[in-house]
């Protein structure tokens, strides 16, 4: 099988939830670095990596790296990568993305259109046509550039992996799929344990709990635009890795993942988001507001993504909100408390200091994971 360097693009702040992924599916990390871990792998890891990974953004194959400081150099070093290896002659291919940090090239614009046109130049000595119709199937590729090191990978996956297909309808500031389940893998919470989140908004959170206590492949249910291309990887390829999901999966398990929000819509909304994915026998969900959050179980989580006051709430009620979520957590006994925000003085109005902290980008939005620690649970006895 034919060996490739993976790039899987991830959340800042998420570098170790997707490491810690490749590495129980099996495959050897080879770099680690800021929104981004690479690793190797054969045609079935790039299936398995898109259908099974919760964590990361998309899959790319690296082309190569080299260094650039002009457009020149950036040309010259376009031009050098092997793109016959990935692109037929009727291939359609485009530089879908351009990020650059810390280097003198900066214009996404331009430098997409510089290394279209190497592209073009290679391909042309390849081929001898002067003329590509691009009426064949799509080869996006994405570039960064850190520090004048620019990295070019193939884009496996299409539509970004948050999109796992059942969220058809959302909040008014959803939180990305890959993003609630990375926060789930922060946690120590497994299937056996109560799982409540008071504001669910379009369920998000709670169906990626459901998803994992079911050990249902995020990707199983959506296509990728690696499944177009035969000459890099084989169809079986495809159709293996979707069976090895569907053996895994197992609806049958009971679970306590509980949904409230205040708002009856967004009750509604979640419940078929819930049904879309398959979980949804696996989800209590009810209209209820925080100042109602109790449970009689003990050893719970509150995982939540509450209001931030940016967007969906005026400042000024912020303080009260923080305070009462405060509130219904002391009431809960040996319970642990996870929560995403950007609100300055969540930890101020909840009333305790978090046990750890963690500075998480949601897409543009800084925002910290607050995590407050209960006891562990006594170890059952055989």
């Amino acid at each position: 099988m034919r060996k490739f360097e993976l790039i899987a693009p991830c959340h800042f702040g998420m570098e170790s939830v997707l490491k810690r992924e490749i590495i129980d599916l099996g495959y050897d990390i080879t770099e680690v670095a800021d929104g981004r871990v690479t690793f190797y792998g054969d045609e079935e890891a790039l299936c398995r990596a898109n259908v099974f990974l919760r964590s990361a953004e998309r899959i790319l194959i690296k082309i190569g790296s080299f260094h650039a400081e002009t457009f020149e150099e950036l040309f010259q070093g376009t031009k050098e990568l092997p793109w016959e290896e990935y692109i037929p002659a009727e291939g359609k291919f485009w530089v879908a993305k351009a990020a650059s940090v810390k280097s003198k090239l900066f214009s996404p614009s331009d430098i997409q259109s510089i290394m279209k046109k190497a592209m073009v130049e290679r391909l042309k000595g390849v081929y001898h046509i002067n003329w590509f119709e691009e009426s064949g199937e799509s080869f996006p590729i994405r570039v960064f550039l850190m520090k004048d090191e620019v990295t070019v990978g193939l884009d496996t996956t299409g539509e970004s992996l948050h999109k796992r297909g059942y969220r058809k309808l959302t909040a008014k500031a959803p939180i990305a799929e890959n993003l609630a389940a990375a926060l789930i893998m922060l946690t120590p919470w497994n299937k056996d344990r109560v799982l409540i989140d008071p504001f669910c908004g379009s369920g998000t959170i709670p169906i990626e709990a459901a998803m994992m206590a079911a050990n249902m492949a995020p990707g199983m249910n959506r296509s990728f635009t690696a499944e177009n291309w035969p000459h890099i990887i084989g169809k079986k390829c495809w159709y293996d890795c979707m069976d090895e999901a569907r053996e895994m999966m197992d609806l049958s398990i009971e679970t306590d993942i509980q949904a409230y929000d205040i708002d009856e819509n967004m009750v509604s909304i979640a419940r078929e988001n819930a049904k879309l994915a398959g979980v949804d026998k696996l989800i209590h969900f009810q209209r209820r507001g925080v100042e109602q959050l109790s449970c009689p179980k003990k050893y719970g989580f509150i995982v939540t993504n509450p209001p931030y006051g940016e967007r969906l709430q005026d400042k000024k009620e912020m303080p009260a909100l923080y305070q009462t979520i405060g509130e219904r957590y002391r009431a809960l006994d040996s319970w642990s408390m996870y929560l995403i925000t950007a609100y300055e003085q969540a930890e101020k109005d909840i009333g305790r200091k978090a046990d750890k902290n963690r500075k998480i980008y949601n897409g543009m939005m800084k925002t910290y994971y607050y995590q407050f620690m209960g006891p562990k649970p006594p170890k059952r006895k055989n």
